[in-house]
């Protein structure tokens, strides 16, 4: 395939990035102003979905507005019709990386930033919208510690029962593995199982729907069998240096029963800012792995 040059008007710079089926690259308009251009290649009735999730991402982002959430400008289908083969996403340029590669050493940082995804999510909450994929390459920063909430493919709206399992394994709440209601408790939890891939480095076990399992008499799996919905063990468990406030606001965001977390990302975002409020300088330059 030759190389690309240009997309539409859009002259292509460099390529920063690639998804599913999308390839992403910073391009500049006759104007010289910098944008990010999702470009996907539709190469049969299959990838549909593809362009489903760019119309949805278009179509939710013009309804926030927030520094932490990234914005989508316009959706280009090129070729329209039968013949369309190709689609394009305008989007904010962020010359920023994936939270998951970015060294974060400082303890009270980490929480900080954690605050500001809390905050990102819970306008999206208040404007009536699920982002339900939250995960650490799903959250963009650039060294001046400026946060960005990406990908609002499978967002969707408050009290959503989707067709089909969506979400990523992992990070995909009990109630999205068994396709009931999506609430603003599904991004309590995704975001519970992100700050503790942050803290930990490691995933947290992903649901699985099963017919003969314990519940907790709300149709919640409670750990019988070893593939349903498991607490895992609290982060300062495996690094004394994570204060153990932080560790039971991750905990209580990753209890299987919806009714168990906090009511909201504005109850997170209260109790992220209350740790921050209570480490003092010795702990805030604390190095965690």
């Amino acid at each position: 395939m030759a190389e690309m040059h240009r997309i539409l008007d859009y002259r292509i710079l460099k390529e920063i990035g690639k998804g599913a089926a999308s390839t992403i690259y910073a391009v500049s308009d006759t104007k010289q102003n910098l944008f990010a251009m999702k470009h996907v290649l539709l190469k049969g009735s299959k990838d549909d979905r593809f362009l489903e999730q760019a119309e949805n991402e278009e179509k939710i982002s013009a309804k926030l507005n927030h520094k932490n959430i990234r914005k989508i400008y316009k959706i280009y289908k090129i070729r329209p019709g039968l013949s369309r083969t190709e689609v394009a996403v305008k989007m904010e340029f962020l010359d920023s990386q994936a939270l998951n590669e970015f060294d974060i050493p400082e303890l009270k940082t980490r929480i900080e930033i954690f605050r500001e995804v809390a905050e990102g999510l819970a306008h999206m909450n208040d404007r009536g919208f699920v982002h339900a994929d939250m995960k650490p390459t799903n959250v963009l920063i650039d060294d001046a510690m400026n946060v960005k909430i990406i990908d609002l493919g499978q967002a969707c709206k408050v009290g959503t029962i989707k067709e089909r399992i969506q979400g990523t394994p992992g990070y995909m709440a009990p109630e999205q593995a068994s396709r009931k209601e999506i609430t603003e408790r599904t991004d309590v939890y995704n975001f519970g199982a992100t700050m503790y891939w942050l803290l930990t480095r490691k995933e947290v076990p992903t649901a699985r729907p099963e017919q003969s399992v314990k519940t907790d008499g709300e149709g919640f799996s409670i750990g019988a069998g070893g593939s349903t919905a498991k607490v895992p063990p609290p982060p300062h468990t495996f690094n004394d240096a994570i204060p153990e406030k932080l560790s039971e606001i991750v905990i209580r965001c990753l209890q299987p029963n919806p009714n168990a977390r906090f009511e909201d990302m504005h109850a997170v975002v209260k109790k992220l800012g209350q740790v921050i409020e209570g480490m003092d300088d010795a702990k805030s330059s604390v190095k965690v792995g």
